[in-house]
């Protein structure tokens, strides 16, 4: 009995230390497969045609009396109105916003506005859209000539828009994803390995460009000034190889 007492702490000893080179070669097993890794990059391009155009124009009235400046402002907007009818643009397509009007004081000898009003500018900005860039393009080109019919106008650059661009974004990210995982399987038949499971994947930021621009940006590039862009997403993944 005495001799079978002084086995069983030999046992537990001995069945501890197995147990534990277990543990340690199932850890290490599991640290050398997370080693074996391979990170790729993968990336997608597609070219996209804007289907919204935006034109913004402004004009405004320079009179010494103020009663003068907003009538003469507000006889102006129905010329350009008519201008726009007269190039396909409806009524519906022009956002009318509000009037402003403020006073300019005059200066003294020292460059130092006096108390006495010198003149008063009265402005009216409008936005004008439409589905058809090509149109909003013409307009931007035509709208200074207003000049000749007496308007002081200013004609800011059109924008050009994408209205299903977040859809674009999610298709774009798993074109992208796709492409890291055939990079990835390349890699790994050229070295005689599997392709195991993805570890993680993250995507990039969407660059938006003009066609053949090197533009990018951390926080991602949104081009509006070009009717057809280029849209590129990159998702950079890790895959466990065998």
């Amino acid at each position: 009995m005495e001799r079978y007492r002084d086995l069983a702490p030999v046992s537990i000893l001995s069945f501890t230390i197995l147990l534990s080179i277990v543990i340690l070669a199932f850890v290490w097993k599991s640290a050398k497969s997370a080693e074996q890794t391979i990170t790729v990059t993968g990336s997608a391009k597609k070219t996209i045609t804007s289907d919204l155009g935006i034109q913004r124009v402004s004009i405004q009235v320079v009179s010494f009396d103020r009663k003068t400046a907003y009538q003469q402002l507000v006889s102006q907007a129905p010329t350009l109105i008519n201008f726009l009818d007269k190039k396909g643009i409806k009524k519906d397509q022009v956002e009318m916003f509000p009037i402003n009007g403020y006073s300019v004081n005059k200066m003294n000898q020292n460059g130092y506005p006096t108390n006495e009003i010198s003149h008063y500018v009265y402005s009216q900005r409008f936005e004008i859209k439409d589905s058809d860039v090509n149109k909003i393009k013409d307009l931007s080109l035509q709208l200074v000539s207003l000049v000749e019919s007496g308007l002081d106008i200013q004609v800011d650059s059109p924008e050009y828009l994408y209205s299903k661009i977040d859809d674009e974004k999610v298709v774009m990210q798993a074109e992208a994803a796709k492409n890291a995982m055939e990079r990835a399987q390349k890699v790994a038949e050229s070295t005689g390995r599997d392709l195991g499971p993805l570890r993680n994947a993250r995507m990039g930021v969407i660059q938006i460009t003009p066609p053949n621009s090197n533009m990018i940006s951390d926080y991602g590039v949104n081009d509006n000034t070009s009717i057809i862009k280029e849209i590129n997403a990159v998702v950079s993944a890790s895959f466990e190889i065998d």
